[in-house]
């Protein structure tokens, strides 16, 4: 199988936006989703039971992995750890 200019198989590279084949995120074609408060409030939560060990839902799941972009992702987890910091420094 030959790359492209950047060395990478086309077929093997994934889209964070699309979650489609073939193409990187900044390169992809298809609106982005809107990101609101309630989308990232969930993605918090769900972050949270992740972090606890808690088992999630396949609907959960499915959510995370669908995540826009890696960024977002580390921008919940950071949050979700300030909480727990600020939760566990309230209660001392």
């Amino acid at each position: 199988a030959e790359g492209n200019e950047t060395g990478h198989n086309g077929n093997q590279i994934r889209c964070y936006n699309c979650r489609g084949v073939g193409h990187f995120a900044r390169n992809c074609t298809v609106r982005p989703r809107r990101r609101d408060a309630a989308n990232l409030q969930t993605k918090l939560l769900i972050a949270q039971k992740e972090e606890v060990g808690i088992q999630l839902h396949a609907k959960e799941f499915d959510l995370m992995t669908a995540t826009i972009d890696l960024d977002e992702i580390e921008k919940v987890n950071a949050n979700c750890i300030l909480i727990a910091n600020l939760q566990q420094a309230s209660t001392s």
